[in-house]
Parts: C-alpha cells; sequence; structure tokens
C-alpha cells in the first residue's frame, strides 16, 4: 500500500549506497563487534579551532537568526571571489558569478535540474561519485559514461565518446582531485574539456570537493583558470573536506552567469540558503592562507604515506596519491569488488567500498577512506591482511 505514495522517479532509485553499508555496520555492531569504517568520505578531525570560535561568536547574535539572502551573505560571496583572486587568479563578479550552496551535494543534484530536461545527455565520470548518476536519474536526464584511464592516472579518454554523444550532451561533470580514484590533473585536462565544450556547447560542471586537499607540493588547478573557461562551465566548491566542516554543510558554485542565475532561481523556490553564522565562518575559513590549509591536511598526508605502505608490503597493488582523502586499491585475484568487500566486512569487521559503486571502470578495485585515526588505520590493515593471508 505504501508503494502507491512513491513518484516513478524513486520507486526506480536504488538505495544509497553508504545507508546500505551503515545498515550492515549497526547490525555488526550490535553483535559486539568492533567495526573500522573506511567507508564513507567523513573527515574524522574536527574544524580548525578559530572556525569553531567565529560560529560561537555570531550564533549568540539574534539578529542573525533570520533568513539568509536566497544567494547566499554578500561578505561570504566576495570572500569567494578574493579566494579566486588569490589562489587561482581568477576574477569573479559576487552578483552574477557566485552563489552559496547547502553543500556541494546538494549543489550538485539542483545544479543538473537547473540545466537538464528530461531525455537529456549527460556526460559522467567512470568511476565517478555515485551522486552524478542519481542527479540525472531525478531528472529523467540519459547518462553517458566517460571513462577514465587507469593507464593514464585517470584522465578522461575522450576517444571514447562517441560523435553522436558529444553532440547531444548537454552538461559534463569532471572531478579533481577525484573521488574515488585520489588522481590529480594538471591544467592541460581542462584545456581539453573546454576545447571539446566549446566545440559541442556543452556545460562542464567541475566538483571541485577537494581542491585544497592536497599533498607536498601539488597544488590543484581550477577550471575557470582556463581561457574561456567561464563561457561554458561552472566549478563546485565545498568547505566540508577542505576544512573538515562536513556536517556544517556549506559549499558554493561559480563561473557562468547563465548557468548560476539558472540554479539560483530553482535554489530561490526550495531553500533559503545556509545559517547565516555558517556562512560567517565560512568567510573566516576562506580567510586562511595557503600555509594554514595545507597545516589543516598535513595529518591526513601521514594517514596516505602510511596506509599506502602498509597495504603495498600486504601485497596490494595501490599508488600513492597527490590530494583527497582515499586511496584506490586493487581487489586480490579471485575477487570482486563487492564479494571482496563483503568478505572484508563479514570476515574482517573492516568497512571499504567497492569500486563497482563507483561505475563499471570501478570494477576490480575498492576505495578506502583515511578518516580513522592511524593506528585504526594500521590495525584495518592488519586485519583484511591477517584474514586474506592468514597472518603470513
Amino acid at each position: 500500500m505504501q508503494s502507491l505514495y512513491k513518484s516513478n522517479i524513486v520507486r526506480n532509485m536504488p538505495p544509497y549506497l553508504f545507508a546500505h553499508i551503515q545498515k550492515k555496520k549497526q547490525k555488526l555492531m550490535e553483535q559486539g563487534s568492533d567495526v573500522i569504517d573506511l567507508g564513507i568520505g567523513a573527515p574524522d578531525l574536527p574544524p580548525p579551532s578559530y572556525i569553531i570560535e567565529e560560529l560561537s561568536k555570531h550564533i549568540k547574535n539574534r539578529h542573525l537568526h533570520r533568513y539568509s539572502p536566497y544567494q547566499g551573505i554578500p561578505e561570504l560571496r566576495q570572500a569567494v571571489a578574493t579566494f579566486y583572486q588569490e589562489k587561482y587568479n581568477v576574477t569573479l563578479d559576487p552578483e552574477e558569478e557566485i552563489l552559496i550552496l547547502i553543500g556541494s551535494k546538494e549543489g550538485l543534484v539542483h545544479l543538473i535540474q537547473s540545466v537538464i530536461n528530461p531525455g537529456d545527455k549527460v556526460i559522467l565520470p567512470d568511476p565517478g561519485y555515485p551522486v552524478y548518476k542519481m542527479g540525472v536519474h531525478m531528472t529523467q536526464g540519459r547518462a553517458v559514461y566517460l571513462p577514465l584511464d587507469k593507464n593514464k592516472e585517470y584522465k578522461p579518454n575522450w576517444k571514447m565518446l562517441s560523435e553522436q554523444d558529444k553532440e547531444e550532451a548537454k552538461l559534463l561533470f569532471l572531478n579533481y582531485p577525484n573521488n574515488p580514484t585520489g588522481a590529480t590533473a594538471q591544467k592541460e585536462t581542462f584545456v581539453k574539456a573546454v576545447q571539446i565544450a566549446n566545440k559541442y556547447n556543452i556545460c562542464i560542471a567541475h566538483d571541485a570537493a577537494y581542491d585544497h586537499v592536497t599533498f607536498s607540493d601539488y597544488k590543484s588547478p581550477s577550471l575557470l583558470q582556463v581561457d574561456g573557461a567561464k563561457k561554458v562551465g561552472v566549478e563546485l566548491g565545498s568547505l566540508s573536506k577542505n576544512f573538515n566542516m562536513t556536517g556544517w554543510r556549506i559549499g558554493y558554485i561559480v563561473g557562468n552567469s547563465s548557468v548560476i542565475q539558472a540554479l539560483a532561481t530553482l535554489k530561490s523556490n526550495i531553500d533559503t540558503s545556509q545559517f547565516i553564522p555558517v556562512q560567517i565562518a565560512a568567510i573566516k575559513a576562506l580567510e586562511q592562507s595557503e600555509d594554514e590549509i595545507r597545516t589543516i591536511h598535513h595529518t591526513m598526508e601521514k594517514r596516505m604515506l602510511k596506509t599506502w605502505k602498509l597495504l603495498k608490503n600486504a601485497g596490494f597493488e595501490v599508488e600513492k596519491t597527490k590530494g583527497t582523502i582515499f586511496l584506490w586499491v586493487k581487489v586480490p585475484k579471485g575477487y570482486t569488488s563487492s564479494s571482496f568487500t563483503e568478505q572484508v566486512l563479514d570476515q574482517a569487521h573492516v568497512i571499504v567500498t567497492p569500486g563497482s559503486a563507483f561505475g563499471e571502470q570501478g570494477e576490480g578495485f575498492f576505495r578506502i577512506a583515511l578518516t580513522v585515526p592511524e593506528e585504526r588505520l594500521i590495525e584495518a590493515v592488519q586485519r583484511i591482511d591477517s584474514w586474506l593471508n592468514g597472518g603470513k
């Protein structure tokens, strides 16, 4: 009887992968098992104290508990513009080219709804963040998959797109540093994308949720640094992973004014932006220097290097990354992505994410989120190694 009240879109939508994993985790914990969760990408580290203090200071101001302007407070939009100018030498108009989001996940889905009509084609990276696919499903669009070449550092394999798909596509998603692979890109990747977008009149949406979670001397470029990118593209940023503010739900989208205004129209009919004190705290975060931002991610880099070394010693095929909070690991022979991760959970009580959850090109891999303290990462690898190799 309840199914009568579901739309066809919801009825045909698979459950969110991590919701399923969390249910299984809860069942094991109720049985007394100690489960190490390396599945969902939610940093365990707190935001820097100066961000928390900024929120605490302004949350006491009774005048800030009203609705926010629909597009976000002007001070935060200006802070985003200043941030882009200083970090990327990109000039943005805070009124027309910047919109504040309730986290970039929300922004991704609403962006698709703002641009896509039923039947329109959307090019998605494979492997890629599952929310892209779900957003296309919700608009009744048609997903076209762009394989990322594992032999070329997971750069887009443009040759795998047919001429017809390029001619019919309306929107293209890119994501670097990449979830789930941890791959990073140089500016040349975006130059090629802009050339294709201009030729075929495709809008590019670059999901830059991990653009500041970078290691060593690597600095992630912006799509908007490419000449002409604003004519065809937008970029979504998030404070969730960059400043350990996942639960705060604050992000932004910048770039093409027509796309920004379309999204602003949709959002003004759906939400009233984020709580103003959270937006003010976001300003404090964006005002920090490049050195300060890198300090935030030093712990994650140490975890990545330690876990990478342990996995290599245990016989896994895995590459070091230059960014993100993930490691992308090849499953051992004799397993699929799903069978391996199921066994790891059942036998070692460790949650890792099957690569197949991120698309056809993810089969044969699993993703580790570096979102627990180093000692728990060490224990997780030891458990997997002990189960898989009998402790040998």
